[in-house]
């Protein structure tokens, strides 16, 4: 089932068109990518979803209906500009904004109390937000974007200010929200992360998409022919095309490429006739590699 639908959306600012005829549609119970450089008009796109602006011309759909500004209470969005008042007690301040999110109060400490139990971070309650290091004030505005449980969770840059291992933690946390029934659209830079946990992706560069689709199919559509081999011996050249090879611990490592021609098999047959092969493996570019020459072509 479709959860967002974006068709064909213009944003036009004095001197500059952000958003350029821009369609995409997110399907339930997915983590949907937002990929593109500084100034490509993701913010912009993120901002139209939450009704903080309106297109110029084009529409956006939520559940088969046109979104409207009460339907941003079924949405929980963590922009990349962190928003908490660093002068509030961080107990004070997520309560308040739960309640902005149209909880009671007793629905709303009993969610905090087992957010806060299952981050350990008990003992931030009472502390004001300026005390916290970016991570900690990071992790307090993730619960109160997801505390309401909205069907729609549009994440900025949510990894910034964390540490691999809390990166990792989150990580997780947001791959079940999905398995929970969330939606979530994904905005970042780091294109592991996008391999990780998206499984469809928008690339927007100077107001427009340029690329489209799944994850492994943009991978497989951008193959280069290009295999790497374990063996027990050298391989030989021949009339395979080799890009390198070490040897390490009696196991050999060859990078090759195949001729388009040819099929996985036959050079697979090539291999063995000619040493043991251990391993056999196509080397997909990853998607920083697809981004970097989609966006620079």
């Amino acid at each position: 089932m479709t959860l967002l639908e974006v068709e064909n959306v213009v944003k036009q600012y004095a001197g500059h068109r952000a958003l350029d005829g821009v369609s995409l549609t997110v399907e339930e119970n997915t983590v949907y990518g937002l990929l593109g450089p500084n100034g490509a008009g993701k913010t912009t796109l993120i901002r139209i979803i939450n009704c903080i602006t309106a297109p110029d011309s084009g529409e956006v759909r939520l559940n088969g209906k046109r979104m409207t500004p009460a339907d941003v209470q079924q949405i929980g969005y963590l922009p990349e500009e962190r928003g908490l008042y660093k002068k509030m007690k961080v107990g004070e301040q997520a309560l308040y904004l739960a309640q902005l999110r149209g909880m009671t109060k007793s629905d709303a400490q009993k969610a905090l109390k087992y957010w806060f139990e299952k981050f350990e971070i008990e003992a931030w309650w009472n502390k004001k937000v300026e005390e916290l290091s970016k991570g900690m004030a990071q992790k307090v505005q993730f619960i109160t974007t997801v505390l309401h449980q909205p069907k729609l969770l549009i994440f900025d840059e949510p990894f910034s200010g964390f540490d691999p291992v809390n990166t990792d933690i989150m990580k997780r946390e947001i791959l079940e929200l999905r398995d929970k029934g969330a939606t979530i659209i994904f905005s970042t830079h780091n294109m592991e992360t996008v391999e990780d946990l998206c499984e469809n992706i928008s690339l927007v560069n100077q107001s427009r998409i340029v690329l489209q689709g799944n994850v492994s199919e943009i991978r497989a559509s951008h193959a280069t022919n290009t295999f790497v081999v374990g063996s027990r011996s050298a391989i030989n050249g021949g009339d395979i095309k080799l890009i390198s090879q070490k040897e390490k611990n009696g196991i050999f490592e060859t990078i090759l490429q195949k001729d388009p021609s040819e099929t996985n098999n036959a050079l697979l047959k090539k291999l063995i006739n000619c040493t043991e092969v251990l391993s056999f493996e196509e080397l997909l570019p990853s998607m920083n590699d697809i981004f970097i020459k989609t966006v620079t072509e």
